[in-house]
């Protein structure tokens, strides 16, 4: 299926900016459940491209000059396979996804309701967990802030799939589960204007699944990887630094059309 993506990110400052520097991840990369068939970001400013620790492309924009609008626009057609079982593979070690975060600690009742869905590790029980936390906390737009924690969406009782993939990760690793987050786009049909989404995946019995909390979706057949890492801040589209600016504000647009 190939699918159109069209993501721009427009920021406008009460003051001048400059002497900006902005790290952008809206690259996706071909692999065996997508193939890129064409990719481009735009944005102002000097541009260089690395991979960064965990195989993602990472862009660096700098620009010296004084401004108080700036636009991200990333655009391409990506084919993805929609008989996609498992998640995708990559050379990093799986026991690397242990690693626990400032976003993905794990409280004490946080254990207790993993290990009340998860009495022993199958896919079937952390599909039962991930079953669980939605009606836990339910999805409602614009009930958390980026910088929320599992312990705290979970609290809470509410989130965004942002917060479902971090409690999930949470509880994955407090089982002993390798498991990590993933950004990049969801395809629903009848629909073109999404958000851009993140997921978690587990791995288990040398394979990586992939389980889209929010939308209880257990296969990548519907998604467009763009970058993996331990939280969100390992993936985050655009983050940066600049001289100035004032108050700053945002807004995005993402579609995912057919074609």
């Amino acid at each position: 299926m190939k699918l159109m993506i069209n993501h721009q990110t427009h920021y406008q400052y009460s003051e001048n900016a400059k002497n900006s520097i902005q790290y952008i991840k809206m690259t996706p990369q071909s692999n065996a459940h997508q193939q890129v068939l064409s990719w481009a970001v735009s944005v102002p400013g000097h541009t260089q491209s690395q991979l960064d620790s965990f195989q993602n492309v990472w862009l660096t924009s700098t620009q010296r000059y004084s401004y108080q609008n700036l636009t991200i626009m990333a655009q391409g057609i990506v084919e993805i396979n929609p008989q996609s079982r498992y998640a995708i593979e990559t050379d990093l070690h799986p026991l690397l996804f242990l690693q626990l975060t400032p976003s993905t600690l794990c409280n004490a009742e946080m254990k207790a309701f993993a290990a009340h869905y998860v009495p022993h590790i199958s896919y079937r029980n952390l599909q039962r967990l991930s079953e669980a936390l939605l009606v836990h906390m339910p999805y409602i737009s614009y009930s958390t802030v980026v910088s929320t924690t599992a312990i705290e969406a979970f609290e809470h009782r509410q989130g965004v799939c942002q917060d479902h993939s971090h409690v999930f990760i949470a509880m994955c690793k407090s089982l002993g589960i390798p498991a990590r987050y993933a950004s990049g786009y969801l395809y629903v049909p009848d629909s073109s204007h999404l958000a851009s989404h993140a997921w978690a995946e587990f791995y288990l019995d040398g394979f990586w699944y992939s389980f889209d909390i929010s939308n209880q979706l257990y296969a990548p057949s519907s998604h467009i990887y763009v970058a993996i890492g331990r939280d969100y801040w390992d993936v985050a589209p655009v983050r940066g630094v600049r001289e100035k600016g004032g108050i700053e504000s945002m807004s995005s647009i993402v579609q995912v059309l057919p074609c």
